[in-house]
């Protein structure tokens, strides 16, 4: 039976690697529509917690993922690979520490499946990367099994659209950008993501959809580090940047509300740039707006622990010793997603600063080990008490469990980033936006 028939009825094997923030919503879009789905993924306990129907993602709960559990295998034996029909790569692409794309987790795994290529496979690739990652990086390790892509199996990227915890919109209603190595390629894909998603949207290369991922983030970016860099500005005007936004965002047309913060957090906008401004310098091409917005985000972390020291010695208190509880580790609102949180960077300073620092957040009970900081820190119960202990709270995410006005009303010192507490600036001596 060919791949497109096995799809059409729904006989399809669908492997999906990766069973994170974005291979685990696609794993149940699949299961959902009928699909017996394989989920590969080398964290152990994971897997473990997923064969028993537990979720480990706040906003993906239980119940629904044990709606899936006849049609879900979820393993870390990748010798699999070879039942499988369709395979869909959804693995982490980080930058480094001089931010040049590490790209080991999308080759390493392409090197996995070569083992057990066989004819009329299709494979896709979903994880950002730069252009060219499918069709030359990917498929060079692919075709090294003996198979040709586009003859022997099908090659495509779909970037993921993923938005932990979004009401509006889920991985079904998000429109689905396509693009194939040949036009056989894209058909196969396109059939593939027409079972699961509502709209999709076929373009003419993985290279294509490569870089419109990259746009997308990129735009965001910039925006972002305009705003971030016209919050430092107006901050020095005596301006409130986020009463200027609300002002501006009445124009019906012709402009969109984005807001300042701590820094970039999540696994796309502070990563995502990057990667296309070191493709640019194989063609030549410096791409400094892109990397001036980099620079900008970048500092929002030391501009924030500026303030607090500014703050607290207007109180009469040196940043040395100062304890200080950062309220959110979550890179955003209500999740408890921490990749690239701009908080982990803010510990680090203050830390170094040698400032005793604590977090509160509700829905990351311990601060993990990541690629860049290991903490080992506990989270602080919010309450009364505990608030009055410290000199200083940094607001570093607007969870809506967190009561602004219990917040300031037991703190000695706030420091809002993100526009918690809505009070003008000189409503509160106790309060200070960063």
């Amino acid at each position: 039976m060919r791949l497109v028939e096995k799809i059409e009825k729904k006989h399809a094997q669908i492997g999906v690697i990766g069973l994170g923030y974005v291979g685990l919503p696609l794993v149940m879009e699949f299961c959902r529509a009928g699909f017996q789905v394989t989920g590969f993924d080398i964290d152990n306990e994971k897997i473990e917690k997923l064969g028993k129907g537990e979720s480990y993602i706040k906003h993906i709960n239980s119940s629904s993922l044990s709606e899936c559990s006849s049609l879900f295998y979820p393993t870390n034996d990748f010798s699999k690979l070879s039942e499988m029909d369709c395979i869909i790569i959804c693995v982490p692409t980080p930058i480094d520490k001089h931010r040049e794309p590490n790209l080991s987790y999308v080759l390493d795994t392409a090197k996995i499946i070569a083992e057990h290529l066989h004819k009329g496979q299709l494979i896709v690739l979903e994880s950002t990367t730069y252009p060219g990652t499918t069709d030359e990086d990917m498929r060079n390790i692919l075709e090294a099994s003996g198979l040709k892509a586009g003859t022997d199996f099908y090659l495509a990227y779909s970037p993921e659209r993923e938005d932990p915890n979004n009401k509006n919109y889920s991985t079904k209603t998000i429109p689905k950008v396509v693009g194939g190595y040949t036009n056989e390629c894209l058909n196969a894909a396109t059939m593939l993501y027409s079972k699961i998603i509502e709209k999709i949207v076929p373009v003419s290369s993985t290279r294509v959809a490569e870089a419109a991922k990259l746009l997308e983030n990129i735009y965001r970016a910039v925006n972002i580090a305009l705003v971030n860099e016209l919050k430092m500005l107006f901050d020095r005007m005596g301006i409130d940047i986020w009463e200027v936004v609300e002002a501006a965002k009445t124009k019906p047309f012709g402009f969109q509300p984005f807001y300042p913060g701590p820094g970039l957090g999540g696994h796309c906008i502070p990563v995502d740039p990057f990667y296309l401004t070191w493709k640019a310098r194989e063609y030549d091409i410096s791409t400094k707006f892109i990397e001036l917005a980099g620079e900008i985000n970048t500092n929002m972390p030391y501009y924030v622990v500026q303030k607090t020291i500014e703050a607290l010695n207007d109180k009469g208190k040196g940043i040395k010793g100062a304890k200080i509880l950062v309220l959110g580790l979550a890179y955003k609102k209500d999740v408890d997603d921490n990749r690239e949180s701009p908080s982990f960077k803010i510990m680090e300073i203050l830390e170094a600063k040698r400032a005793q620092v604590d977090f509160n957040d509700p829905y990351i009970q311990r601060s993990p080990k990541t690629r860049k900081y290991d903490f080992d820190k506990k989270s602080i119960e919010l309450s009364a008490e505990n608030l009055r202990r410290y000199d200083c709270c940094i607001i570093a995410t607007d969870h809506s469990v967190y009561d602004p006005d219990f917040i300031l009303d037991n703190s000695k010192l706030v420091v809002d980033t993100r526009n918690l507490i809505k009070k003008p600036l000189n409503g509160s001596n106790k309060l200070v936006k960063a």
